[in-house]
């Protein structure tokens, strides 16, 4: 297990070296061969994907949530990539700060509110892309939700997408990371940068900074394990262009359409598109409930999506697993243990995002402890 002392030490240098901007020392650190006799990924069964970090325990995408998930046994890590306004990447899940950082508080922004549309409706808010990343960095963050522990609220300010990824590379074992491409639309529509390059251009080239590429289950897809997803079809297959590591289409309600084609949820879960898709992608990403629809939170019949894409050798990766009993289902009778247990055993996915990494790694060390065979190679066909 990650010495999270160690690690939080070695993170709070790198993050001090960063400074105001993205850390100068970067590629440096990413022509390290870090991952070297490190403990390997695990690939016998499915992953337990930190979704935003432990972020049940800790504000959402800070070190301190990333540490903690690595602590309590996350796979992979993952994270939301957004871009300032002087186009630096960071990890931070809404494109404006309201809900969770302390802008508000803040006298010296009042004036910084903005109204813009996205993804076809009007919001109002103070709007990353209208900050610097000095001016982001100052601020501090909180934790989402009220019924959450609050004891960490304003430790914390916002990540760099190298300062994320340099969490992950300086643990003391291997450590995969899952980012998203968020929001590629609207980040290309206010950002921009120098020679004509897009928001997906700016993403993949920090990832093969830091030499994260190869297939699934590669030779330097083990060493630096890495899933890449978004929400818009569009961006997934221009970056396949750029880099054969493998990318997930994420999947929202049954009543939102595609942010970059406008289509619907039944046209990209359609035989026929997910044949199309599977040419760039090793998998889908969706929203549990559209997988199983539930009836006065009473789980109802599950759809055929798993077994379909399984059909097609696409990965199943659906989202989001929370503790609380507010998010269980009665069919769980207020235990995420059984919910994990319906999920993996019975619908049969291949991993599963979490905002409690480590009661997913008990429930699977439990489980499954010391199984053998490796998983199953699901992907486009080489």
């Amino acid at each position: 297990m990650v010495s999270l002392w160690h690690t939080s030490f070695i993170v709070l240098v790198l993050l001090f070296l960063g400074g105001s901007h993205a850390n100068p020392a970067a590629r440096r650190h990413g022509q390290l061969d870090v991952n070297h006799k490190k403990q390997p990924l695990q690939t016998s069964r499915p992953y337990n994907i930190a979704h935003r970090g432990s972020n049940g325990e800790i504000p959402e995408e800070t070190a301190a949530a990333y540490l903690r998930a690595i602590e309590e046994g996350a796979d992979f890590i993952e994270t939301d990539i957004l871009a300032s306004k002087d186009g630096h990447l960071i990890c931070f899940h809404d494109v404006i700060l309201d809900a969770t950082t302390d802008i508000a508080n803040r006298t010296e922004f009042a004036g910084r509110k903005r109204t813009y549309d996205v993804q076809g409706f009007k919001l109002t808010g103070w709007f990353i892309v209208d900050f610097t990343l000095r001016e982001l960095k100052s601020l501090r963050v909180k934790q989402r939700y009220n019924f959450r522990d609050q004891q960490y609220n304003w430790k914390y300010n916002i990540l760099t997408f190298d300062e994320f990824i340099l969490i992950a590379l300086h643990a003391d074992r291997v450590v995969g990371i899952y980012p998203e491409i968020k929001n590629p639309i609207f980040i290309n529509q206010h950002v921009k940068w120098s020679g004509g390059k897009k928001f997906e251009d700016k993403f993949v080239g920090t990832l093969l900074k830091y030499g994260y590429k190869g297939k699934y289950m590669s030779k330097d897809w083990l060493k630096k394990p890495l899933f890449i997803q978004s929400f818009a079809p569009t961006s997934l297959i221009y970056i396949s262009n750029m880099t054969n590591a493998p990318k997930l289409l994420l999947i929202y309600d049954t009543t939102v359409p595609t942010q970059d084609t406008n289509q619907s949820y039944y046209e990209i879960t359609s035989n026929g598109y997910l044949a199309f898709i599977r040419k760039y992608v090793i998998g889908i990403g969706p929203w549990k409930d559209t997988i199983i629809p539930p009836k006065n939170n009473h789980l109802g019949l599950a759809t055929d999506l798993v077994a379909r894409a399984h059909a097609l050798n696409l990965q199943v990766h659906p989202y989001t697993f929370r503790n609380e009993n507010s998010y269980l289902h009665f069919n769980f009778h207020q235990d995420p243990y059984a919910e994990y247990e319906y999920w993996l055993r019975e619908i049969g996915v291949d991993a599963l995002f979490t905002d409690f990494t480590g009661s997913l790694h008990k429930y699977l060390e439990w489980t499954a402890p010391h199984q053998n065979k490796e998983k199953k190679c699901r992907g486009p066909p080489a």
